[in-house]
């Protein structure tokens, strides 16, 4: 794969006990150096106003003059230091990157995947919140849509919390499609199964969430069932992976039971998507927040692109992922 990746990002200073932290890029290169076939790009930093195109530009000014101020706490969670503004463009621009060469013909072995920080799908029009200033993969989806390189987006965010940040940017638009497979009841408490999108944008949100508790087999029985018939339809000319790790079964903040190998296989399942779609595909870093268990799935996710094929798992779905399928099919009378 190509990883975008710009050592601006490590210099978003969260402080000594924040989850958020440049150790997580730091232990994605270690884990990587030990794999074949893998190259670093460095993007250019996004421009203002790509960020303008999906933030209140009230807000952006507020964040830069924030960060230049010195930083501190934007809210209990959310922190920024006097490199952060820098770091922000930054992790936009890997993230514009990755979807242009994505839409260009960047395929296989050449798959673009960002690595900036702070990550993004938290980040609403006009506030940050959960980790997040700028939402990364919404600049890239915009950005593309603005200059003609695709008028069909589509995101899938399997971080283990909905990204409420990208739906809410979205909601409204027929032109990018959002969809987000996270546990039920976690933070932010958004991303019910009714919540389709509205306007031009009906039956263009879709949400699983899933119960605390599900594995390899809930993921995948989601993808097929849902996902994919719905981009079926969709039909974009690009997808973006909003792809967190917290969902692994070792991850410190959530209860969900994904294995390593069970993002190798939704990888596999994603790019079968995209394939159907004949539909650019790039990845976005968001969450995970055990080094160990985010350097090994952002690495799996590099080796499926390089070759190597997943293991199917030994158990299906559960009986409450396969009436929560139910409920979303028929809410999108799939």
């Amino acid at each position: 794969m190509q990883f975008g990746y710009s050592e601006t990002c490590l210099e978003h200073d969260t402080g000594d006990r924040h989850p958020e932290t440049p150790d997580r890029l730091r232990a994605i290169r270690r884990a990587l150096a030990k794999r074949h076939g893998v190259d670093y790009v460095e993007s250019q930093p996004v421009e203002q106003a790509r960020l303008e195109a999906v933030h209140d530009a009230d807000y952006i000014a507020e964040v830069k003059q924030f960060c230049e101020d010195g930083g501190g706490n934007w809210d209990p969670d959310t922190v920024a230091s006097g490199s952060t503004w820098e770091a922000t463009l930054a992790s936009a621009g890997l993230a514009e990157w990755a979807a242009r060469e994505a839409v260009a013909g960047a395929d296989g072995r050449e798959t673009p995947f960002a690595l900036g920080r702070p990550p993004g799908h938290h980040a609403v029009e006009d506030d940050a919140m959960g980790f997040c200033f700028v939402n990364n993969a919404a600049v890239a989806a915009q950005a593309l849509l603005d200059d003609g390189e695709a008028d069909r987006v589509a995101i899938f965010d399997w971080d283990v919390h909905h990204g409420n940040g990208t739906q809410d940017i979205f909601y409204e638009r027929g032109d990018v499609f959002y969809a987000s497979f996270h546990e039920d009841g976690l933070y932010p408490g958004t991303g019910k199964v009714s919540e389709t999108g509205e306007g031009a944008g009906e039956e263009t949100n879709l949400n699983v969430p899933l119960a605390a508790g599900a594995g390899d087999g809930d993921y995948l029985y989601a993808v097929d069932e849902t996902l994919a018939p719905a981009l079926e339809r969709f039909d974009p000319d690009l997808l973006i992976v909003s792809a967190g790790f917290d969902a692994h079964r070792h991850d410190p903040i959530s209860r969900m039971r994904v294995s390593t190998e069970g993002y190798a296989l939704l990888t596999d399942r994603v790019r079968d998507v995209a394939d159907a779609s004949n539909a650019g595909l790039s990845f976005v870093l968001e969450g995970g927040y055990g080094l160990d268990t985010l350097s090994d799935g952002v690495a799996t996710v590099h080796e499926t692109f390089d070759g190597r094929r997943p293991i199917d798992p030994d158990e299906g779905p559960n009986e409450k992922t396969e009436l929560l399928v139910e409920d979303v099919r028929d809410a999108f009378d799939l």
